[in-house]
């Protein structure tokens, strides 16, 4: 088990190390300068060279990778560019536990709808239960979630006025994006419970607590869905990735004041010190996710040797 761990945090290290060092690479590959690009208002001349110094954009491009690296491993990545009063940190202290909430949120509510789903399609196999449920989930799957949430406000806000269009300020302000967030990676969930189920009904050791006269929750719950679970929880990782990356569009819809506003402003306005710090701050948080979901899927399957082969 310590030989796994180590193994996977070194791998953890380097998958950092790749992706910050792409980053770096990207940034600086778009022609021009951050300091230019935004209302047409140009810096140049002892100004521009003194911002450029303030943001050690004066020194040779080995040596800024450097000073990023550090930026990386102290996790200070310095001021932003466009909000010189407010350091990277600040931004990351205050829209991120906004984004982890919805994320959060929305992945409790994907996964338990994605699974009710499953279960009822697949003990109502080839019935209208089973079809509806499906149904559902294709859709979820083909609807991509920004029109969703387009559709979610236009309906519910505009047309109906039942919910918030917007905005981050309680309960009712969260359902709508939550909904479009949850949709597409609870209709991967309802159909990957579903085919696993239909396939663990099936085995030898259902009939036999079928035989032994247990109830149908009870094999359901604690003999059929742990087994079921393993395929659910090999592309949880993914499905993560794919919620917290995708609050950054639904969080500009909503007008969330989460890590989403920040990213896609940066990314306008070209201010490397924000681009770079939420791109790394967040892939850390998803390796860290992968991770668990390895040891996860390990406790779930004993026949999985973790850091040795299986005898």
């Amino acid at each position: 088990m310590a030989k796994f761990m180590m193994k996977r945090f070194i791998a953890m290290i380097l998958t950092l190390w790749v992706i910050t060092t792409l980053t770096f690479i990207l940034m600086h590959a778009i022609p021009g300068s951050p300091f230019n690009s935004s209302s047409g208002k140009t810096i140049s001349g002892a100004a521009l060279q003194n911002m450029e110094a303030h943001y050690h954009m004066d020194q040779p491009l080995p040596v800024q990778y450097l000073i990023y690296l550090k930026s990386v491993a102290t996790f200070n990545f310095g001021p932003s560019i466009k909000q010189p009063d407010q350091t990277v940190n600040d931004l990351l202290g205050r829209g991120f536990p906004v984004s982890f909430e919805l994320g959060m949120w929305t992945l409790i509510v994907a996964v338990l709808s994605g699974m009710l789903l499953g279960i009822l399609a697949a003990l109502e196999h080839n019935g209208m239960v089973d079809y509806a449920a499906m149904t559902i989930a294709v859709l979820g799957i083909s609807i991509p979630d920004f029109v969703l949430a387009t559709l979610l406000i236009q309906e519910f806000a505009v047309n109906l006025q039942l919910l918030p269009a917007g905005t981050w300020q309680g309960i009712r302000y969260m359902i709508l994006p939550i909904i479009a967030l949850a949709t597409g990676p609870m209709a991967i969930i309802a159909r990957l419970i579903r085919s696993s189920m239909l396939e663990v009904l099936t085995r030898d050791y259902i009939r036999t607590a079928q035989a032994k006269g247990l109830s149908p929750a009870l094999i359901v719950f604690k003999h059929a869905l742990k087994n079921a679970l393993l395929p659910v929880v090999t592309v949880l990782g993914t499905l993560a990735a794919a919620i917290l990356t995708g609050t950054f569009v639904i969080e500009k819809i909503f007008a969330i004041p989460g890590m989403g506003k920040y990213f896609v402003d940066s990314i306008n306005s070209r201010d490397y010190p924000v681009i770079m710090g939420t791109t790394v701050f967040y892939s850390a948080i998803l390796i860290v996710m992968l991770f668990l979901v390895d040891i996860a899927y390990g406790w779930l399957d004993p026949r999985i040797k973790m850091g040795r082969e299986a005898k």
